[in-house]
């Protein structure tokens, strides 16, 4: 039986950890307005938190400055054509090769393809959000994989992960298996990354490359933060081709947005987990691996902000196809047929005359995945049971979707004056193979039933 006195203590700990907790998350809050950034997509970027740490005129000089080992991270074969070829050089306090042995963890929710748990389903599907985490769960404990394709270990496919956590990561983690695209929903991220430093708020998304490791912290203590995560086996992700629209508009890559260096020379037992091949494996370091001092190169991490996304529509008539909303593309060994496509419904004007101006009912030859990171998606309805900020819905290849009965009701009899569509933000991963689901998303609690329902009230109005 408990004393009081035992029970005394215990709160005095439970209390001294709230506030542990909540000076952490103000010091990861103030740090994260105070960061300041390297701008473009794609560049060829430098940067030292030391004076006189990056080597000037070679990568990997006899004796690198300030003792520092050089060391360069490829994300790319070393032969791939230039406009190709990923990698930085890195300046560290201790190489990467200086670890003990790594063990498997336990996966916890996360899954990786081949996806073989259960068969594909051609069903139209929708979640409600993940249900709140148990207390102390951080990102990588939060993160639930709910299907992809392909295969790992070829570099093909992709996943797609939500997360739901409420504790900062003491721990270091890297992704061997792909990169990876953190889109929050609720509640802003301080991700602190080998190579310096970024913020994603809800509104934003980042970008971690393959390899890299890093730490994410909540920027409030004790609150839940949620989002999605798709995870890209095969090609780095890349700005979309212009083609005839030019040589402007879409995502801009001067807003993307590189960290500039930042290193922890923390000594003292860090563990360092990896996702290899599907699974976690884990380490314990007697170092942090996130002391990188200075660094150039193009395989770096990026944050964005997508209200900045350039929105190309129509000023005549018709819906334009919504590969004009695609902010990243992975390309595929097929001229645009993507592995993945990341699109954004972002704000817009819609002017179109003569129009159904919602997204037109559509059976394609991609499979779609949607998510709502804030207000309601403008081809569907909001409020309980419907298509909710932190929820998703999954439209495999050529399951016939569209607008819901109220939507097209409504789209069809609107006077067609411009419309501003200010209040909503939604984005989509599409991927050229279908979505296999885990079966922990195929037998969800969160997972809507009668989602067919919402189209079941779309009535024959044929006059010959």
């Amino acid at each position: 039986m408990t004393s009081s006195a035992e029970q005394g203590r215990a709160e005095q700990g439970r209390a001294g950890e709230a506030r542990g907790e909540q000076e952490r998350a103000e010091r990861a809050r103030k740090t994260a307005e105070r960061l300041s950034y390297l701008s473009g997509f794609g560049n060829q970027h430098s940067s030292e938190a030391v004076p006189g740490a990056l080597p000037t005129g070679r990568n990997s000089p006899q004796r690198a400055p300030l003792g520092l080992y050089a060391e360069q991270l490829s994300g790319s074969a070393f032969t791939e054509p230039r406009a190709h070829n990923r990698r930085s050089w890195l300046y560290r306090i201790r190489p990467s090769a200086a670890h003990p042995r790594f063990v498997r963890a336990d996966n916890g929710a996360l899954r990786t393809a081949p996806f073989t748990e259960a068969v594909p389903d051609p069903n139209r599907l929708r979640w409600n959000p993940l249900p709140e985490p148990p207390a102390g769960t951080d990102f990588l404990a939060g993160l639930w994989t709910l299907g992809g394709n392909g295969d790992v270990t070829q570099r093909t496919g992709m996943a797609i992960h939500l997360y739901a956590a409420n504790a900062p990561m003491d721990r270091v983690f890297s992704d061997a298996d792909g990169e990876l695209l953190v889109v929050p929903e609720h509640g802003g991220l301080l991700l602190r990354t080998e190579l310096g430093l970024l913020c994603a708020e809800p509104g934003h998304v980042a970008l971690v490359p393959r390899g890299v490791r890093f730490r994410v912290e909540p920027l409030t203590a004790g609150a839940t933060v949620r989002g999605y995560v798709c995870e890209n086996y095969g090609s780095p992700f890349v700005l979309p081709d212009l083609g005839p629209i030019g040589a402007n508009g879409l995502a801009n890559p001067r807003d993307f947005l590189a960290p500039v260096a930042a290193y922890e020379e923390a000594a003292g037992p860090v563990e360092v987990v990896s996702k290899f091949c599907g699974n976690l494996w884990t380490a314990t370091y007697d170092h942090s691996p996130l002391d990188v001092v200075a660094w150039h190169g193009n395989h770096v991490p990026y944050v964005y902000d997508l209200h900045r996304f350039n929105v190309i529509g129509t000023i005549s008539y018709d819906h334009p196809d919504p590969s004009i909303f695609t902010v990243l593309t992975s390309p595929s060994d097929t001229p645009g047929l993507a592995g993945v496509d990341f699109v954004v419904f972002a704000p817009r004007w819609l002017v179109g005359e003569d129009t159904f101006r919602p997204p037109y009912f559509h059976r394609n030859v991609m499979s779609e995945y949607m998510g709502l990171v804030d207000g309601a998606y403008d081809a569907k309805t909001a409020g309980p049971g419907g298509f909710v900020p932190g929820g998703g819905s999954l439209h495999n290849m050529m399951s016939a979707h569209g607008p819901d009965q109220e939507t097209f009701d409504r789209a069809s009899a609107a006077e067609l004056k411009p419309q501003k569509i200010d209040d909503g933000l939604a984005f989509m991963f599409e991927t050229r193979w279908p979505v296999t689901l885990t079966p922990q998303a195929r037998d969800a609690d969160h997972l809507q039933q009668g989602y067919d329902d919402v189209w079941r009230g779309l009535r024959q109005e044929f006059r010959p």
